[in-house]
């Protein structure tokens, strides 16, 4: 009996200390909230396609890329799709090209679904039925590129699939620097497993993914992990902020909208009767660079009689009443011009594309109350479209929704510091622009091709005309082209033809 109490004392003890050395573990794991980290999900398919009037067989890899932290950690998860060709016998030089998005906040859906990938989401060309209800029309991509390039589609964190892990923590992502790094550590983890340094490298971004891909070609260049591009292809580029913020005493801006307004007045035949496009705009640029510029740094000093002249060859190119624009101390804000060029006929126009219309209930506020015509007349779409292509093509099965966008959740929190904290920073325009100049001049093979829509009210055409004529960019080297679209140019599908032609001609110079 006296042995048997010893043994339950014994044991008692043993259990107490297990439990004593145990609680720390458990409040630690509760303080931090560390989920347990599964297993990357990977789907891999194989299909077949006609590219380039190529019959090109490719493999389709969907999956997660786990980003480590120092101590070889998972922090955060990445999601790729990666189109890659079958059947070569030797793949280290056959081109890839990186694709994103923009936002910050945006999956690479649109470039996807809208453009790129095997199968292209179906919507109004002349951007003039709303996309509707399901169902909708998938079809295979007769535009596409896999007969040149592998593709690789990618998430950041905060979109689609992608998020953080472990310890991760959103506030290492969001932001133009920590983007950057993030996408570039994806780049050469997939370069390095693929067995791709050989492969000719291509970025292609839209919008404030063209921020982001100067970011990453620049980041690219440090870490003990040089890589060098070929080529960066920026569709709707935003390199300097300073020309595509539209808000008061913004003088760039005022010069940089002004024949973006112009080419959606003539659109509207609101202005330019009987005139081509482009003769029209470029008259609108010699204006702006001739005269509307030095009046605009005069401002007050003009008399009465040079603000009516410049009123009235404004009214002449944006279609709006000369009352109405010297009221507007010869500055009319994107916001306003939206409300106004079709405010006879009770419309708003879009934003990314001018040539959606939206029919509001407020026909007399600043801006489109409703949102953006060129955004919710396509989204449903284009989210559709991609959860079909997913589930049916890829074979993709997720436990979690895939997040078209996220600007709700990054707003608050996205970091536009470009300096560490401590350091002295006065907020100022996003500009990445040096950068660029920067990285051609030490990477003397890279070469850019950047386009645009003239239809485009987010990041009007004229400000790559202002943007690349400075910042120390190597012109030589850069190809622009300009399309009867908007901010999304392949839309509208004559000019997704002609960007797909242009996109093949700079790849294969």
């Amino acid at each position: 009996m006296k042995n048997f109490k010893n043994a339950n004392a014994i044991t008692n003890g043993i259990l107490l200390l297990l439990l004593v050395l145990t609680l720390p573990v458990l409040s630690q794991n509760e303080k931090d909230n560390v989920k347990p980290i599964p297993k990357p999900m990977l789907f891999i398919t194989k299909h077949q396609g006609n590219f380039g009037g190529k019959t090109i067989a490719y493999k389709a890899s969907a999956q997660e890329t786990y980003l480590k932290d120092k101590d070889g950690e998972p922090v955060a998860s990445i999601w790729s799709v990666a189109y890659t060709q079958e059947g070569l016998s030797d793949s280290t030089t056959r081109p890839v090209t990186f694709v994103f998005n923009g936002g910050p906040g945006s999956a690479s859906i649109y470039l996807q679904m809208g453009f790129l990938g095997p199968k292209t989401i179906v919507v109004d060309s002349d951007a003039k039925k709303d996309d509707g209800a399901a169902p909708y029309n998938l079809n295979p991509n007769k535009y596409g590129l896999l007969d040149l390039t592998d593709l690789v589609f990618i998430d950041p964190v905060g979109t689609g699939y992608s998020r953080v892990v472990g310890k991760g923590k959103v506030e290492d992502y969001w932001g133009l620097n920590e983007d950057a790094s993030s996408i570039a550590k994806f780049m050469r983890q997939w370069i390095t497993e693929n067995k791709r340094w050989f492969s000719p490298k291509y970025i292609a971004g839209e919008s404030f993914g063209t921020t982001r891909a100067v970011a990453v070609a620049n980041t690219l260049e440090g870490d003990g992990q040089e890589m060098a591009l070929n080529g960066l292809i920026l569709i709707s580029q935003a390199l300097d902020y300073e020309g595509s913020t539209s808000v008061n005493d913004n003088i760039t801006s005022y010069l940089t909208y002004l024949p973006s307004m112009a080419a959606n007045a003539w659109y509207f035949k609101k202005a330019g009767l009987g005139k081509e496009l482009k003769p029209f705009l470029d008259e609108c640029m010699a204006f702006t660079y001739d005269t509307y510029a030095p009046a605009l740094y005069r401002g007050n000093l003009l008399s009465q009689a040079e603000k009516n002249a410049i009123a009235q060859k404004l009214s002449y190119f944006i279609g709006l009443d000369k009352d109405y624009i010297l009221k507007s101390n010869l500055m009319v804000l994107v916001g306003r011009f939206q409300k106004q060029l079709l405010a006879d006929k009770n419309l708003a126009i879009g934003r990314l594309d001018g040539r959606y219309t939206g029919d509001e209930s407020d026909d007399i506020s600043d801006f489109p109350h409703l949102g953006d015509p060129a955004d919710y007349r396509i989204g449903a779409a284009f989210t559709a479209a991609l959860n079909v292509y997913y589930a049916t093509d890829l074979k993709v099965e997720m436990d979690r929704p895939y997040l078209t966008s996220n600007n709700d959740g990054l707003d608050g929190k996205w970091r536009w510091k470009t300096v560490p904290d401590g350091s002295y920073w006065e907020p100022s325009y996003v500009n990445v622009a040096r950068q660029l100049g920067e990285t051609m001049r030490r990477n003397t093979d890279m070469k850019v091709f950047v386009v645009a829509g003239y239809f485009d009210l987010i990041c009007p055409f004229f400000d790559t005309e202002y943007t690349f004529s400075r910042n120390g960019i190597v012109g030589e080297r850069v190809t622009k082209k300009y399309y009867e679209s908007g901010h999304m140019i392949y839309l509208h599908e004559p000019d997704m033809l002609k960007l797909s032609n242009d996109i093949r001609a700079f790849l294969t110079k």
